[in-house]
């Protein structure tokens, strides 16, 4: 999955697959983890969030089933 580089202190980039609902995450100590059947909507409340890391801490870290590649 292509990721795209972001402006966070806690995140490096982040990819999202539209059809497949996986969001990809780098995190800036190099693990990258998928989450899966996140909504598009989370997507992009995501991305334009004022913080990615405080978003992706209560939004996304444990509210969906993930995998770390």
């Amino acid at each position: 999955m292509n990721r795209t580089p972001v402006n966070s202190s806690a995140i490096v980039s982040v990819g999202y697959g539209h059809d497949s609902m996986v969001l990809e995450i780098e995190l800036t100590g190099g693990a990258i983890y998928q989450y899966f059947d996140v909504p598009e909507s989370v997507y992009r409340e995501f991305m334009s969030a004022d913080s990615l890391g405080k978003y992706y801490n209560t939004n996304i870290r444990n509210s969906y089933r993930y995998v770390q590649l």
